[in-house]
């Protein structure tokens, strides 16, 4: 058990990739605060699977770009578990992909309120706890396509490329608080949203080096291992976990 009772919010934790981060991170001994905004039965559901597996997680309804609304999420998990270990930056909606000349002003404000603005607010509000337990974990989920930039990913890209360059600053400033500040760089992976017997998906497997998709539990994987004490001289680290389709730090 890498994570024995630690404490770990994350954000947009109760389906996709956020919900395989939540079981995983409960399966390593983590007590998981899952936040959510919409998609409560998914939610519950990823909850109910950590809890029957005798895993402990509550549920935290907060839009994360509201701060003040995170302010009293962390509280109120502050209240409940006594500590907050570690935020897992993983929320995000809006529009992803489309021709730059088609996007609209609130699609890059959304992009940017997911990739800054929320990652903003949760280390604000958790900072202070962390700092008076002697330290803590970030870890923000960035994108493989960072490294690769291909066209019409611009809206992404203005969330993410936030996202990734507060990373490396936060790193550095809060390192003397004992507070790592981590990137994990999914690829295309296998989640609820994802059928990998199709033939876009089997293509897709034949391109990479491991010929095949990840799974959502494998960047649940790479979480734990910037949460545990594996990794406690890591910061500022930047981990594609893309089976190889990405095979440089690139940032």
């Amino acid at each position: 058990m890498l994570l024995n009772g630690k404490v770990v919010l994350v954000t947009g934790g109760g389906r996709g990739l956020g919900g395989c981060i939540s079981r995983v991170v409960a399966g390593q001994g983590a007590h998981v605060a899952i936040n959510y905004a919409n998609g409560s039965d998914a939610a519950e559901g990823t909850a109910a699977t950590i809890r029957k597996n005798g895993g402990i997680a509550e549920l935290y309804h907060a839009d994360v770009r509201d701060a003040a609304a995170v302010d009293k999420m962390v509280s109120d998990v502050i209240d409940r578990f006594g500590r907050l270990d570690a935020v897992i930056n993983n929320a995000i909606a809006g529009k992803q992909h489309g021709p730059f000349m088609e996007a609209t002003e609130q699609d890059f404000d959304t992009a940017f309120d997911f990739g800054c603005t929320a990652v903003v607010n949760t280390i604000k509000a958790a900072r202070p706890h962390m700092i008076k337990q002697g330290g803590g974990r970030v870890v923000n989920i960035v994108t493989e396509i960072w490294n690769m930039c291909p066209s019409n990913w611009t809206v992404y890209m203005a969330g993410k490329g936030a996202m990734v360059g507060m990373s490396r600053s936060l790193a550095g400033e809060l390192g003397p608080d004992n507070i790592t500040v981590n990137m994990v760089a999914p690829g295309w992976m296998v989640d609820e949203k994802v059928d990998p017997t199709s033939d876009d998906s089997l293509n897709f497997a034949k391109t990479i080096p491991l010929r095949r998709h990840g799974s959502g539990d494998e960047i649940g994987n790479a979480c734990v291992f910037f949460l545990s004490d594996l990794a406690s001289y890591v910061t500022g680290a930047y981990l594609p976990v893309t089976g190889g389709r990405v095979n440089q730090a690139g940032v």
